[in-house]
């Protein structure tokens, strides 16, 4: 991958007669010698089926196909780039050289775009497979020629010319977003994980994930044991003592603090030097209960601390170890991009608890905080409209009187685009909740807030809850009145909302050459 600092849009301008013609002037130097391959000054036809840059040259694979139809390949270096896929006339020269022409009525490079094909806004990928630099321009900035090889749109396979400032290494996989005919800006990478890597991990958590209430049960069982060590008793406590109460999320001051701490942001609090906050963190609170379980297990047998070591590998989120998901888990994927996230109970937790199902059960519940995490990054992106999506999801187990209550909570921001004429436009805000509150049951909330206007769906799985709260909607819309809100559509239905295809940008990479 390759880090993009600048998203200045740059113009591609129709290439020069030297950017069109890699030509009959270049020379390569073969790594092998052609042994009677072709004589001097006999000519074949070849492709460039692989490019690799190194020190000041560049490396290529080439193969070669003769006059009488036989094939191989050759491997050549070059003082300058040719594109993967380019077509040539090669002519021997010597034993060790050849002359290299491109072949006539080769696909040329596109130097401009279709806007009917691909509107303002669509978003490229693509895979820069050549460059050279040009003259130095006004002001002695240095210009580039790149070609870039687009792997998505209807026009994926197709070459695109530009011409930039940027040195962007061969190989290099970029995001860019179409401002004109002739014109893109780059999408810059700092800050974001790599979508392939991100798309593993997402699947990887999701296998490991459990849902919390199961570690909380099983915490309140073993809580009141006299045989606790001291500290263990102490991360328990301080676990517990931190949950937020249904008093706590009623007020706006309350939920904000809530969120802060459930440990979707433990991660940017610790590169931010926020130390101080971590005291009440969800997440950092479960490291340090697993921290306490550690030393204790491995204390007793051999067997248990071996246990223990794996089950701790299996669960540490990315800023403690280097997560490395199995590919090929898309069913996993799809299913931790789901909203809300599954129940999910490890097997074989049957009975009492001990410290070492405890371990597995709070391993578990760290990689569900972070399937949380991942899912948000996944659904953050920037749509083919230009539009950008923000997305948090979290859990928050909710203290209600002796219960504790799972709520899960997405909340999406979609900022839109400048319109051409500057016009600010109307953001949109989406809301759901998902939560199992007894004698209620499962309860799933949609709420949306669009051009100063607030509408939602409420899904409840018993049909006696969803009676009750149809007859109450009148109480609520007079509330959320009483509030300040515009208050439109309010439904209750009876069952689960749908979970058709969602609108999503993907932006997974796969380098054919790794």
């Amino acid at each position: 991958m390759s880090e993009i600092s600048s998203s200045r849009p740059i113009a591609p301008t129709p290439p020069s007669s030297r950017a069109n013609a890699p030509a009959s002037d270049l020379a390569l130097k073969l790594l092998q010698p052609l042994q009677g391959l072709l004589s001097s000054g006999e000519t074949a036809k070849a492709e460039v089926v692989a490019l690799k840059e190194v020190a000041q040259s560049f490396q290529l694979l080439l193969k070669v196909t003769l006059d009488n139809g036989q094939q191989t390949t050759l491997q050549a270096s070059s003082p300058r780039p040719l594109a993967q896929g380019s077509s040539l006339v090669i002519t021997a020269l010597s034993e060790s050289r050849l002359a290299v022409a491109l072949l006539g009525g080769g696909e040329k490079a596109l130097t401009s775009l279709d806007l009917e094909q691909l509107p303002i806004g669509t978003m490229l990928q693509g895979k820069v497979v050549a460059r050279e630099q040009l003259a130095q321009a006004r002001a002695q900035q240095v210009l580039y020629k790149v070609v870039v090889s687009l792997l998505n749109t209807p026009l994926a396979g197709s070459k695109l010319s530009l011409e930039t400032p940027l040195a962007l290494p061969l190989g290099s996989l970029l995001s860019a977003q179409v401002q004109g005919s002739q014109a893109l800006s780059f999408l810059p990478l700092s800050g974001r994980l790599d979508q392939l890597e991100l798309s593993q991990q997402l699947a990887s958590q999701q296998n490991r994930q459990g849902s919390l209430d199961g570690l909380f049960k099983a915490l309140q069982g073993i809580e009141g044991k006299a045989s606790l060590p001291e500290g263990l008793r102490t991360s328990i406590d301080k676990l517990f003592t931190t949950l937020p109460d249904a008093a706590q999320l009623s007020t706006g001051k309350g939920l904000s603090q809530a969120m802060a701490d459930s440990g979707l942001f433990l991660e940017s609090k610790l590169l931010g030097g926020q130390g101080q906050a971590l005291p009440t963190d969800m997440k950092a609170n479960l490291l340090r209960l697993i921290s306490q379980l550690l030393p204790t297990l491995a204390s007793g047998a051999p067997l248990a601390a071996a246990n223990a070591s794996a089950a701790m590998a299996q669960a540490l989120p990315a800023f403690a170890r280097d997560l490395l998901g199995s590919l090929g888990q898309s069913s996993a994927r799809q299913q931790a991009l789901r909203f809300p996230l599954p129940s999910r109970l490890l097997q074989s937790m049957e009975g009492e608890a001990d410290l070492q199902t405890l371990l597995k059960l709070a391993a578990a519940a760290v990689s569900r905080l972070q399937t949380h995490q991942l899912s948000s990054l996944a659904q953050s992106q920037i749509g083919p409209d230009g539009n950008l999506l923000t997305t948090w999801q979290l859990e928050l187990p909710m203290r209600d009187q002796q219960q504790l209550v799972p709520l899960q909570v997405k909340i999406q921001h979609e900022e839109p685009q400048k319109s051409q004429d500057n016009e600010p436009k109307e953001a949109l805000w989406k809301v759901e909740l998902a939560f199992d509150l007894e004698p209620l049951g499962p309860l799933q909330v949609q709420a949306q807030l669009a051009r100063g206007s607030l509408s939602s769906q409420l899904w409840a799985e018993r049909p006696h809850t969803a009676s009750l709260i149809d007859a109450e909607l009148n109480t609520l819309r007079e509330r959320l009145t009483a509030a300040g809100l515009n208050v439109g559509e309010l439904a209750c239905n009876q069952g689960t909302p749908p979970q058709g295809a969602r609108t999503s940008l993907e932006q997974r990479w796969v380098d054919e050459t790794a």
